[in-house]
Protein backbone atom coordinates (compact mmCIF):
# COMPACT_ATOMS: atom_id res chain seq x y z
CA UNK A 1 0.00 0.00 0.00
CA UNK A 2 1.44 3.36 -1.02
CA UNK A 3 1.35 6.04 1.67
CA UNK A 4 -0.99 8.95 0.87
CA UNK A 5 0.53 12.43 0.61
CA UNK A 6 -1.13 14.65 3.21
CA UNK A 7 -0.82 18.43 3.24
CA UNK A 8 -1.17 19.45 6.89
CA UNK A 9 -2.15 23.10 6.48
CA UNK A 10 -1.30 25.36 9.42
CA UNK A 11 -0.77 29.02 10.26
CA UNK A 12 -3.35 31.41 8.88
CA UNK A 13 -3.90 35.16 8.92
CA UNK A 14 -5.04 35.69 12.52
CA UNK A 15 -3.68 35.97 16.05
CA UNK A 16 -4.17 32.20 16.38
CA UNK A 17 -1.19 31.45 14.12
CA UNK A 18 0.90 29.89 16.93
CA UNK A 19 -2.07 27.92 18.30
CA UNK A 20 -2.48 26.42 14.81
CA UNK A 21 1.23 25.54 14.52
CA UNK A 22 1.17 23.77 17.93
CA UNK A 23 -1.89 21.78 16.93
CA UNK A 24 -0.30 20.78 13.61
CA UNK A 25 2.72 19.36 15.47
CA UNK A 26 0.39 17.16 17.53
CA UNK A 27 -1.55 16.02 14.45
CA UNK A 28 1.69 15.21 12.58
CA UNK A 29 2.90 13.16 15.55
CA UNK A 30 -0.39 11.22 15.51
CA UNK A 31 -0.72 10.37 11.83
CA UNK A 32 0.28 6.80 11.00
CA UNK A 33 3.62 7.04 9.09
CA UNK A 34 2.90 3.71 7.34
CA UNK A 35 -0.26 5.18 5.79
CA UNK A 36 0.49 8.88 5.45
CA UNK A 37 3.41 10.98 4.29
CA UNK A 38 2.81 14.30 6.02
CA UNK A 39 3.97 17.65 4.67
CA UNK A 40 3.22 20.61 6.94
CA UNK A 41 2.32 23.55 4.72
CA UNK A 42 2.58 26.91 6.51
CA UNK A 43 0.45 29.74 5.24
CA UNK A 44 0.51 33.43 6.08
CA UNK A 45 -0.47 36.58 4.18
CA UNK A 46 2.89 36.75 2.41
CA UNK A 47 3.55 33.17 1.35
CA UNK A 48 2.58 29.49 1.47
CA UNK A 49 5.55 27.20 1.94
CA UNK A 50 6.93 23.86 3.11
CA UNK A 51 9.93 23.83 5.45
CA UNK A 52 12.24 21.24 3.83
CA UNK A 53 15.50 20.03 5.35
CA UNK A 54 17.56 22.24 3.05
CA UNK A 55 15.37 25.36 3.22
CA UNK A 56 11.79 26.36 2.53
CA UNK A 57 9.92 25.57 -0.69
CA UNK A 58 7.04 27.70 -1.99
CA UNK A 59 3.71 26.09 -2.80
CA UNK A 60 2.58 26.35 -6.42
CA UNK A 61 -0.93 27.75 -5.84
CA UNK A 62 -2.00 26.82 -9.40
CA UNK A 63 -2.35 23.18 -8.35
CA UNK A 64 -1.36 23.25 -4.65
CA UNK A 65 1.83 21.27 -5.17
CA UNK A 66 5.45 21.53 -4.05
CA UNK A 67 8.61 20.55 -5.90
CA UNK A 68 11.27 18.77 -3.84
CA UNK A 69 14.63 17.77 -5.40
CA UNK A 70 13.17 18.25 -8.86
CA UNK A 71 10.14 16.04 -8.10
CA UNK A 72 6.61 17.48 -8.09
CA UNK A 73 4.54 16.39 -5.11
CA UNK A 74 0.75 16.56 -5.27
CA UNK A 75 -1.55 15.86 -2.34
CA UNK A 76 -4.21 13.20 -1.84
CA UNK A 77 -5.83 15.15 0.99
CA UNK A 78 -5.49 18.45 2.84
CA UNK A 79 -5.77 18.32 6.62
CA UNK A 80 -6.78 21.89 7.46
CA UNK A 81 -5.77 23.07 10.93
CA UNK A 82 -6.06 26.83 10.45
CA UNK A 83 -8.21 28.74 12.98
CA UNK A 84 -10.04 31.79 11.68
CA UNK A 85 -9.36 32.99 8.16
CA UNK A 86 -8.66 31.43 5.64
CA UNK A 87 -9.01 27.90 7.07
CA UNK A 88 -12.17 28.11 9.15
CA UNK A 89 -14.24 30.55 7.08
CA UNK A 90 -14.54 28.55 3.85
CA UNK A 91 -11.88 30.29 1.77
CA UNK A 92 -9.40 27.38 1.71
CA UNK A 93 -12.26 24.94 1.33
CA UNK A 94 -13.47 26.75 -1.80
CA UNK A 95 -9.92 26.76 -3.19
CA UNK A 96 -9.52 23.01 -2.59
CA UNK A 97 -12.97 22.37 -4.11
CA UNK A 98 -11.86 24.12 -7.31
CA UNK A 99 -8.71 21.98 -7.43
CA UNK A 100 -10.57 18.77 -6.55
CA UNK A 101 -8.45 18.11 -3.43
CA UNK A 102 -10.40 16.47 -0.58
CA UNK A 103 -10.10 17.97 2.93
CA UNK A 104 -11.03 17.02 6.49
CA UNK A 105 -13.30 19.90 7.47
CA UNK A 106 -16.82 21.17 6.76
CA UNK A 107 -17.40 22.41 3.22
CA UNK A 108 -17.04 26.04 2.08
CA UNK A 109 -20.69 26.95 2.73
CA UNK A 110 -20.91 25.49 6.24
CA UNK A 111 -17.48 26.90 7.17
CA UNK A 112 -18.51 30.39 6.03
CA UNK A 113 -21.91 30.31 7.75
CA UNK A 114 -20.61 28.96 11.07
CA UNK A 115 -17.97 31.71 11.29
CA UNK A 116 -20.93 34.01 11.90
CA UNK A 117 -22.34 33.31 15.35
CA UNK A 118 -25.53 35.13 14.34
CA UNK A 119 -26.22 33.11 11.17
CA UNK A 120 -25.43 29.87 13.00
CA UNK A 121 -27.95 30.65 15.74
CA UNK A 122 -30.66 31.36 13.14
CA UNK A 123 -30.11 27.94 11.52
CA UNK A 124 -30.04 25.91 14.76
CA UNK A 125 -33.02 27.75 16.30
CA UNK A 126 -35.97 25.43 16.68
CA UNK A 127 -33.97 22.29 17.43
CA UNK A 128 -35.84 20.50 20.21
CA UNK A 129 -34.23 21.30 23.59
CA UNK A 130 -31.88 23.97 22.21
CA UNK A 131 -32.05 27.57 23.46
CA UNK A 132 -30.06 30.64 22.41
CA UNK A 133 -29.30 33.86 24.28
CA UNK A 134 -31.03 37.04 23.10
CA UNK A 135 -28.62 39.15 21.11
CA UNK A 136 -28.05 42.05 18.69
CA UNK A 137 -25.69 42.25 15.75
CA UNK A 138 -23.88 45.54 15.13
CA UNK A 139 -21.83 46.73 12.17
CA UNK A 140 -18.90 49.11 12.48
CA UNK A 141 -20.22 51.40 9.73
CA UNK A 142 -23.47 52.06 11.63
CA UNK A 143 -24.08 54.29 14.61
CA UNK A 144 -24.28 52.44 17.93
CA UNK A 145 -26.77 53.89 20.34
CA UNK A 146 -25.82 52.59 23.76
CA UNK A 147 -29.27 53.52 25.08
CA UNK A 148 -30.99 51.26 22.49
CA UNK A 149 -28.74 48.32 23.40
CA UNK A 150 -29.38 48.90 27.12
CA UNK A 151 -33.14 49.10 26.54
CA UNK A 152 -33.28 45.98 24.31
CA UNK A 153 -31.13 43.51 26.26
CA UNK A 154 -30.73 42.64 29.95
CA UNK A 155 -27.34 43.17 31.65
CA UNK A 156 -24.83 41.65 32.14
CA UNK A 157 -23.94 41.45 28.45
CA UNK A 158 -21.22 39.74 26.45
CA UNK A 159 -19.69 41.78 23.66
CA UNK A 160 -17.69 39.76 21.13
CA UNK A 161 -16.49 39.88 17.51
CA UNK A 162 -19.07 38.02 15.41
CA UNK A 163 -16.46 36.23 13.28
CA UNK A 164 -13.61 35.97 15.76
CA UNK A 165 -12.14 32.81 17.19
CA UNK A 166 -10.37 31.96 20.44
CA UNK A 167 -12.27 34.57 22.47
CA UNK A 168 -10.09 37.51 21.35
CA UNK A 169 -11.76 40.92 21.78
CA UNK A 170 -14.43 39.69 24.19
CA UNK A 171 -15.77 41.66 27.17
CA UNK A 172 -18.46 41.24 29.80
CA UNK A 173 -20.23 44.44 30.82
CA UNK A 174 -22.55 45.08 33.74
CA UNK A 175 -24.03 48.46 32.79
CA UNK A 176 -24.38 50.95 29.93
CA UNK A 177 -21.24 52.83 31.00
CA UNK A 178 -19.08 49.81 30.10
CA UNK A 179 -20.49 49.46 26.57
CA UNK A 180 -18.41 52.03 24.57
CA UNK A 181 -15.02 50.57 25.59
CA UNK A 182 -16.22 46.99 25.09
CA UNK A 183 -17.59 47.81 21.63
CA UNK A 184 -14.33 49.48 20.63
CA UNK A 185 -12.33 46.43 21.79
CA UNK A 186 -14.54 44.07 19.75
CA UNK A 187 -14.56 46.31 16.66
CA UNK A 188 -10.74 46.31 16.77
CA UNK A 189 -11.01 42.58 15.93
CA UNK A 190 -13.94 42.55 13.50
CA UNK A 191 -16.21 44.94 11.56
CA UNK A 192 -19.21 43.05 12.96
CA UNK A 193 -19.95 42.60 16.66
CA UNK A 194 -22.47 40.57 18.61
CA UNK A 195 -23.97 41.81 21.89
CA UNK A 196 -25.56 38.97 23.81
CA UNK A 197 -27.29 38.45 27.13
CA UNK A 198 -25.13 36.60 29.64
CA UNK A 199 -26.34 33.08 30.40
CA UNK A 200 -25.43 32.05 33.93
CA UNK A 201 -24.63 28.38 34.29
CA UNK A 202 -22.05 25.65 33.74
CA UNK A 203 -20.01 25.90 30.53
CA UNK A 204 -19.22 22.87 28.37
CA UNK A 205 -17.63 21.96 25.08
CA UNK A 206 -18.27 18.74 23.17
CA UNK A 207 -16.63 17.22 20.11
CA UNK A 208 -18.58 15.41 17.43
CA UNK A 209 -17.22 13.69 14.34
CA UNK A 210 -18.25 11.39 11.54
CA UNK A 211 -16.17 8.20 11.90
CA UNK A 212 -16.63 5.17 9.61
CA UNK A 213 -19.69 6.92 8.18
CA UNK A 214 -21.43 7.21 11.57
CA UNK A 215 -21.77 10.28 13.78
CA UNK A 216 -19.84 9.88 17.04
CA UNK A 217 -20.45 12.24 19.96
CA UNK A 218 -17.38 12.47 22.23
CA UNK A 219 -17.54 12.91 26.03
CA UNK A 220 -18.19 16.54 27.01
CA UNK A 221 -15.65 18.73 28.82
CA UNK A 222 -16.74 21.12 31.57
CA UNK A 223 -14.78 24.37 31.66
CA UNK A 224 -14.46 25.99 35.07
CA UNK A 225 -12.71 29.34 34.76
CA UNK A 226 -11.29 31.32 37.68
CA UNK A 227 -11.89 34.38 35.51
CA UNK A 228 -15.29 35.94 34.95
CA UNK A 229 -15.57 34.17 31.59
CA UNK A 230 -13.58 31.88 29.31
CA UNK A 231 -11.53 34.43 27.33
CA UNK A 232 -8.26 34.09 25.40
CA UNK A 233 -6.17 34.17 28.60
CA UNK A 234 -8.37 31.59 30.32
CA UNK A 235 -8.15 29.41 27.21
CA UNK A 236 -4.39 29.47 26.70
CA UNK A 237 -2.82 30.23 30.11
CA UNK A 238 -2.05 27.24 32.30
CA UNK A 239 -3.92 27.21 35.60
CA UNK A 240 -6.45 29.94 34.77
CA UNK A 241 -9.23 27.51 33.95
CA UNK A 242 -9.89 23.90 34.84
CA UNK A 243 -11.11 21.45 32.22
CA UNK A 244 -12.90 18.33 33.40
CA UNK A 245 -13.14 15.53 30.80
CA UNK A 246 -15.44 13.63 30.88
CA UNK A 247 -17.78 16.17 32.48
CA UNK A 248 -19.77 15.14 35.53
CA UNK A 249 -23.28 14.85 34.09
CA UNK A 250 -26.12 12.37 34.67
CA UNK A 251 -26.58 9.77 31.92
CA UNK A 252 -29.99 11.16 30.89
CA UNK A 253 -28.48 14.63 30.42
CA UNK A 254 -25.60 13.17 28.38
CA UNK A 255 -28.11 11.46 26.09
CA UNK A 256 -30.17 14.64 25.70
CA UNK A 257 -27.01 16.67 24.87
CA UNK A 258 -25.89 14.04 22.35
CA UNK A 259 -29.26 14.26 20.58
CA UNK A 260 -29.13 18.07 20.42
CA UNK A 261 -25.53 18.31 19.14
CA UNK A 262 -26.14 15.55 16.58
CA UNK A 263 -29.08 17.57 15.26
CA UNK A 264 -26.85 20.72 15.15
CA UNK A 265 -24.21 18.76 13.19
CA UNK A 266 -26.80 17.50 10.69
CA UNK A 267 -28.67 20.77 10.32
CA UNK A 268 -25.47 22.71 9.62
CA UNK A 269 -24.31 19.96 7.21
CA UNK A 270 -21.05 19.52 9.14
CA UNK A 271 -18.27 17.22 7.98
CA UNK A 272 -15.30 15.74 9.85
CA UNK A 273 -14.86 16.91 13.44
CA UNK A 274 -16.38 19.99 15.02
CA UNK A 275 -16.68 21.22 18.58
CA UNK A 276 -19.86 22.68 20.00
CA UNK A 277 -19.78 25.03 23.02
CA UNK A 278 -22.83 25.33 25.24
CA UNK A 279 -24.04 26.34 28.70
CA UNK A 280 -26.44 24.49 30.96
CA UNK A 281 -28.56 27.22 32.56
CA UNK A 282 -28.35 27.52 36.32
CA UNK A 283 -31.44 26.11 38.01
CA UNK A 284 -33.10 24.46 34.99
CA UNK A 285 -30.11 22.85 33.20
CA UNK A 286 -31.59 24.01 29.87
CA UNK A 287 -29.16 23.69 26.93
CA UNK A 288 -28.00 27.10 25.64
CA UNK A 289 -26.05 26.97 22.38
CA UNK A 290 -22.98 29.24 22.21
CA UNK A 291 -21.16 28.39 18.98
CA UNK A 292 -19.66 25.70 16.78
CA UNK A 293 -15.95 25.51 15.97
CA UNK A 294 -15.26 23.83 12.63
CA UNK A 295 -11.46 23.67 13.04
CA UNK A 296 -11.14 23.03 16.78
CA UNK A 297 -7.73 23.22 18.49
CA UNK A 298 -5.58 20.10 18.26
CA UNK A 299 -2.59 20.62 20.55
CA UNK A 300 -2.02 17.71 22.95
CA UNK A 301 -3.88 19.52 25.75
CA UNK A 302 -6.76 20.75 23.54
CA UNK A 303 -10.33 19.66 24.21
CA UNK A 304 -10.84 17.28 21.24
CA UNK A 305 -7.69 15.20 21.97
CA UNK A 306 -8.77 15.09 25.66
CA UNK A 307 -12.24 13.88 24.63
CA UNK A 308 -10.91 11.31 22.16
CA UNK A 309 -8.79 9.81 24.95
CA UNK A 310 -11.74 9.92 27.40
CA UNK A 311 -13.85 8.03 24.84
CA UNK A 312 -11.22 5.28 24.83
CA UNK A 313 -10.36 6.00 21.20
CA UNK A 314 -6.89 6.09 19.71
CA UNK A 315 -5.93 9.58 18.47
CA UNK A 316 -3.95 8.12 15.56
CA UNK A 317 -6.97 6.13 14.41
CA UNK A 318 -9.23 9.14 14.96
CA UNK A 319 -7.15 11.45 12.72
CA UNK A 320 -6.68 8.65 10.19
CA UNK A 321 -10.41 8.10 9.98
CA UNK A 322 -11.00 11.83 9.36
CA UNK A 323 -8.65 11.56 6.35
CA UNK A 324 -10.25 8.34 5.09
CA UNK A 325 -13.71 9.88 5.48
CA UNK A 326 -12.60 12.90 3.42
CA UNK A 327 -10.90 10.86 0.71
Amino acid sequence: MTAKNIALVAGGFTGEYEVSINGAKNIAANLNPDKYKVYTILINRDRWYYEAENGSVDVDKNDFSITLNGKKIKFDCAFINVHGTPGEDGKLQGYFDILGIPYNTCDATTSAITMSKTFTKIIVAGIHGLHTARSMRLFERDMHDVAIIAATLKFPLFIKPNNGGSSVGMSKVYNAAGLPDALKKAFDEDHEVIVEEFIKGREFSIGIARLHGKIKVLPATEIISSKDFFDYEAKYTAGVSEEITPADLPQTKKEEIAEIVTEVYLRLNCKGMVRIDFILLEGTNDFYFIEVNTTPGQSAASLIPQQVRAAGLDLMEFYGELIEGAV
